[in-house]
Parts: structure tokens; C-alpha cells; sequence
């Protein structure tokens, strides 16, 4: 399918990830707009790399990290015609082989790195072999995930990635093993009067606290934040509104 958002358009029909509300939520939270050096890991299409660019004026640059060959292809071709051509860099590659480039080149460490991750550890997968690997661990458990955050996130940087609740605990409980804490995490309910279904987590390095934290080892706090996208009626809400405003094109 295609779609056309106020800035950029989205071509995905080669991709085993379509656009989601949740990769849109994702790319309108995340703090993003002070960042100049930006990471898309498991890029799809390109959405969340474009978003960035339309968020991010003052960036040097996105670099945009996709296995997947239909899907790489299809995100070259978004990123090309886009107004942030010259911005967004795609690799196509897993992410192993870009950390091994990046750390070869001595490059710097991004300031913000964003993922929609396969999600998904266990459970029946699609007999669509890329629709499997986006939504399944399969090319990318938590742990290598983490452990590339952990690597290519500058020391005050932070990571943005969104989760279903059934995998929100696994996840969670691995940070530790790789310096990275939860700094806030964001719930979002479908409709109003039903519990969250997702939750976007921002993640930094444990060496981010506060001196006061460390000299009296105050125990490290998630912010908690949460919004409803819908109200029993089927309308989206003023939250909804304000955080996708500048993207959908009828609000």
C-alpha cells in the first residue's frame, strides 16, 4: 500500500511491515528534535527515518539500517523521493555488520537511535517469510538489539522503541545486562476504557544519572506517561491530535 503524509510520501507494499499507528506514535514522541545524529535500526520502509528528518531541522545526519532486500529497496526508493534525500543514508545490512563498519570508521555515536523491533519471541509466525522477520525475533532477539543500543548510543543519548505488553517484561529485564535503563515509558490505550496495549520505552545508559543519584545510590526512576488514542465514540484524542498533527494529513 502507499501513503501520503503532509511532508513525504510512503511506499510499503514490498516490505513485511506495513505503516502502522504504532511506528507513527513511535516517530511522533520520540524526543527527537534535538538531535542531529539520528539511527533507524530495522528501517522498513523508511517512515520512522523520514519522520525523524521532518522532526529534525537542525540534523546532520539519518542513517537508516534494514536487512531485508524488498524492503531496503523500498525504503532507498521513499527516502529518493522525499525532501530529505541528501539527509537519510540507507544501509542495507544487519545491524551486526553496521556496528562492525561504524566502529572500523571510528564514527561518531548517535545521539538518538529509534526501532519498531521484531517483538514477537515465541508464538505462531506468518507463512510470509518477511512479514515473519519483522514481527518475530528471528534476525533480531532483544539481546542483540540491546547490545547494539549499548554500543552506538552516545553516552547522554537515548533510544526510542515501542513494544506490545506481552514482551514489555523480557525486554525490560535485559537492560541491566547492557548498561541501559528505562528513562520513561509511555503507555498507549487503542480505546478509551481498555488497559495499554503498547508501550514506548526511552532508554539511556545507566551512566546518564545524576551525580546525586550515584553519590547516594538513589534508585534509578521511570517516568511514567500514558495516552488513549481513541474515546468510545471512535474520535482520537486531543493527545492524538497534537502528536500526529504534523504527519496525517486530515488533522
Amino acid at each position: 500500500m502507499s501513503f501520503t503524509f503532509k511532508q513525504f510520501h510512503i511506499d510499503d507494499k514490498e516490505c513485511g511491515m506495513a505503516v502502522s499507528t504504532d511506528a507513527v506514535l513511535l516517530g511522533a514522541w520520540a524526543e527527537l528534535t534535538q538531535s542531529s545524529y539520528i539511527l533507524d535500526i530495522g528501517a522498513g520502509s523508511g517512515l520512522l527515518s523520514l519522520m525523524a528528518a521532518q522532526r529534525s531541522p537542525q540534523h546532520n545526519s539519518i542513517i537508516a539500517v534494514e536487512i531485508d532486500s524488498a524492503a531496503a529497496k523500498a525504503c532507498q526508493f521513499n527516502i529518493n523521493q522525499s525532501p530529505w534525500s541528501d539527509t537519510v543514508q540507507l544501509f542495507h545490512g544487519a545491524i551486526q555488520d553496521f556496528q562492525q563498519q561504524h566502529h572500523k570508521n571510528n564514527a561518531p555515536l548517535f545521539e538518538h537511535i529509534i526501532c519498531n523491533p521484531p517483538y514477537f519471541e515465541q508464538g505462531t509466525q506468518a507463512k510470509n517469510s518477511a512479514r515473519a522477520d519483522a514481527r518475530h525475533t528471528n534476525t533480531l532477539s532483544f539481546a542483540e538489539l540491546q547490545s547494539a543500543i549499548s554500543q552506538l548510543l552516545a553516552p547522554q543519548g537515548t533510544a526510542s522503541v515501542i513494544l506490545p505488553q506481552q514482551s514489555l517484561t523480557s525486554f525490560i529485564q535485559q537492560l541491566n545486562a547492557y548498561g541501559l535503563f528505562v528513562a520513561k515509558q509511555f503507555d498507549i490505550i487503542s480505546i478509551e476504557g481498555k488497559l495499554p496495549n503498547r508501550s514506548i520505552l526511552a532508554i539511556q545508559h545507566q551512566q546518564a544519572m545524576t551525580q546525586q543519584q550515584i553519590n547516594t545510590y538513589l534508585p534509578v526512576e521511570t517516568q511514567y506517561l500514558q495516552m488513549t488514542i481513541r474515546d468510545k465514540q471512535g474520535r482520537y484524542s486531543e493527545t492524538m491530535i497534537d502528536l500526529c498533527r504534523p504527519f496525517y494529513l486530515k488533522l
